[in-house]
């Protein structure tokens, strides 16, 4: 298995290409065809639908940018932390996220937000 550094760092740079076509290629890359996710406010399943989650948060919150602040992982098993914001306030929301991992690839992201600011 890839390091869970660097599945959490292809997960993170999904969520902040912009690029449509750039962003369905790095999903291909990075999750299995029939792969989940879910937090408390979305799901979806497969390439497209998760496409189209990453898109409305762009949209609901442009500008903002992730970023990983710490991953591990053990066997086909990934835990990462991550923040969410605009340049100016970098932290607005923070989430872990857990994953399992097939062949280097995220089969299922299960999401848990730890921060949401009220006006979010």
């Amino acid at each position: 298995m890839d390091t869970a550094n660097t599945i959490a760092e292809r997960y993170i740079a999904v969520w902040n290409e912009t690029d449509a076509a750039r962003r369905r290629a790095l999903i291909a890359e990075s999750w299995l065809d029939g792969a989940t996710y879910v937090d408390p406010l979305m799901a979806g399943k497969g390439h497209a639908e998760i496409d189209g989650l990453v898109s409305a948060v762009q949209a609901r919150f442009p500008g903002f940018r992730f970023s990983l602040l710490a991953a591990d992982g053990y066997g086909d098993r990934l835990r990462f932390s991550w923040k969410l914001g605009p340049t100016d306030n970098d932290d607005m929301i923070k989430g872990t996220d857990f994953a399992i991992v097939e062949d280097g690839r995220l089969k299922e992201v299960n999401g848990f937000l730890d921060k949401v600011p009220a006006a979010a």
